[in-house]
């Protein structure tokens, strides 16, 4: 079987390396190639950060696929792509002397690129776009029943909303009014309604908001009035012309437009007067769902779901019943020290800046005494710069916000989205402090909106939507500090005194909780 040939060709790499560095390759190596053997999908939660230099566990899923005799699909971003090129698949290639043939699919090639052949047996690694974007369609590329691996399944929910979502920019309308300059005075009223509704509502940090009853009736009016031949009068013809083509993306507006499955926002710019229309779907699943069942796949991510079973996860992607596994952080080499001081006002309380900026000096004072790299985790928009200044004002030139790079001296003032982006090619900071979790906030328009999508289905909306994606956001935030056994400085009370924080120190976990700090807490 596919499955002993893994295990001793693995094995026997492992061992011609020295000792190796991931304790459950053999295991996790085993579980893909019965997965394609026997056609039955898989789940599986490594532990280890997808992005970065954190690549050796892949070599537990391209053992099995470069010995699988028949074709085979790597969905991957192309960070990743990268690593896997240059650096594990010519070690595993040269090893297990394959010569399988390797095709690369990039998003540059879009509507261009195709499969390589019937009688192609090899890997071929695409990007997730090109993936959904066949997958979710038509379907006129890829074929049904091969073999396919997902790599940073943790971003799969995102990025199948990307590839769900359309966005309405200037230029479209324009290409509307090209399309249909019968109707070119009613779509430039429409826009100039449009504008002066949405710069009506109030500015948010978010420079977007839903899109309300009377906005939602402009474009409704609009998209009536295309539905006809002719916006204006015309001179009666025999036989009459033919229905009037609308430009493909605002076709496709008009589909989500109308589905109960949707989110109408819109994108503003004030200082440009501009703005963008969008729509969102509220929920993946129902579009991911069918696509499952139509080759076996075998998912990879670090933390997908605080539980082996997924069962939060799997509804989100609309995933079945799958074999699932799951990997903890290394105790003895991973582990990380908790700094949960107590007596913190809450979040949402005037007191919390003066508290948080107390504890921030502390901690910053007191690692000064040693080298590394020092990140400040900030979910709050207007905070975040104000910390900002305020820290640099007293530790100099030191702090950046949200910039890089950074050396061993520098204290990073950073948001979660920017932290998540970079944290992979960045040094691992020896201390991260947490001014608050990554709790999604009802105060952005587009999670008060999906909140409401989920009340409205009479589901926990805390439980479902915004736990889960703060436990995952924050174990995807700390996977650096592991690499070096740093410190964490949890500075939100709420994990003290709130019933999910039981769940947060599980997240977090494996952890040794610390009581005080010095400068000997930072020698490694």
């Amino acid at each position: 079987m596919i499955e002993l040939e893994v295990h001793q060709q693995l094995r026997a790499f492992l061992r011609s390396q020295g000792e190796p560095y991931w304790p459950h390759h053999l295991t996790m190596a085993r579980l893909v190639a019965r997965a394609f053997r026997v056609g039955r999908s898989a789940l599986i939660q490594t532990g280890i950060p997808s992005v970065g230099a954190h690549g050796g566990h892949r070599l537990s899923y391209l053992t099995p696929v470069l010995i699988w005799p028949g074709p085979a699909i790597l969905v991957a971003p192309e960070p990743i792509q990268q690593r896997l090129l240059l650096v594990e698949i010519p070690q595993m290639q040269q090893w297990i002397e394959t010569n399988k043939t390797i095709r690369t699919v990039t998003d540059g090639a879009s509507g261009g690129w195709r499969w390589p052949g019937a009688d192609f047996q090899g890997l071929l690694i695409i990007s997730p776009k090109l993936w959904l974007e066949d997958v979710l369609g038509d379907r006129t590329k890829i074929p049904r029943g091969i073999p396919t691996i997902i790599d940073g399944a943790d971003d799969l929910e995102s990025w199948a909303s990307q590839q769900l979502s359309i966005t309405l920019q200037s230029w479209d309308w324009n290409q509307l009014m090209v399309s249909r300059p019968d109707c070119a005075a009613l779509i430039r009223d429409a826009r100039v309604q449009l504008t002066r509704a949405l710069f009506q509502h109030p500015a948010n940090p978010y420079h977007c908001v839903l899109l309300e009853s009377e906005e939602q009736g402009i474009l409704q009016g609009l998209h009536e009035s295309l539905q006809q031949r002719h916006c204006t009068p015309t001179v009666p013809s025999n036989p009459p012309p033919p229905f009037p083509e609308l430009p493909d993306r605002w076709i496709h507006f008009w589909q989500q437009f109308h589905s109960s499955n949707r989110l109408l926002w819109a994108s503003i710019d004030r200082k440009l007067g501009q703005f963008t229309l969008s729509a969102t779907p509220v929920e993946v699943a129902s579009a991911l769902g069918p696509i499952w069942d139509q080759q076996p796949v075998v998912l990879i991510g670090g933390a997908l779901d605080l539980e082996t079973s997924a069962p939060i996860y799997r509804q989100q992607l609309g995933l079945g019943d799958v074999t699932t596994l799951k990997f903890s952080p290394d105790r003895q080499n991973e582990m990380i020290q908790l700094y949960l001081p107590e007596g913190i006002p809450m979040p949402n309380t005037p007191q919390f800046e003066a508290a948080l900026l107390e504890q921030l000096r502390t901690l910053l004072c007191i690692a000064a005494t040693t080298a590394g790299p020092i990140v400040i985790l900030v979910g709050d928009m207007p905070l975040k710069p104000r910390l900002g200044t305020i820290l640099a004002a007293e530790f100099g030139s030191r702090v950046q916000v949200e910039k890089t790079p950074i050396d061993e001296q520098s204290i990073l003032v950073s948001g979660w989205e920017f932290w998540r982006e970079h944290q992979g090619t960045l040094p691992p900071p020896k201390l991260l402090a947490i001014a608050t979790l990554p709790i999604p906030s009802l105060e952005h328009p587009l999670v008060a909106g999906r909140v409401a999508h989920y009340k409205r289905e009479r589901q926990d909306w805390f439980r479902l939507y915004l736990l889960p994606t703060a436990l995952g956001e924050l174990q995807r935030a700390i996977a650096p500090v592991r690499q070096r056994q740093g410190i964490v400085a949890l500075l939100d009370s709420r994990v003290l005194y709130r019933s999910y924080g039981t769940q947060v120190l599980a997240a977090l976990s494996p952890l040794a909780r610390i009581d005080y700090l010095d400068a000997t807490s930072f020698v490694n």
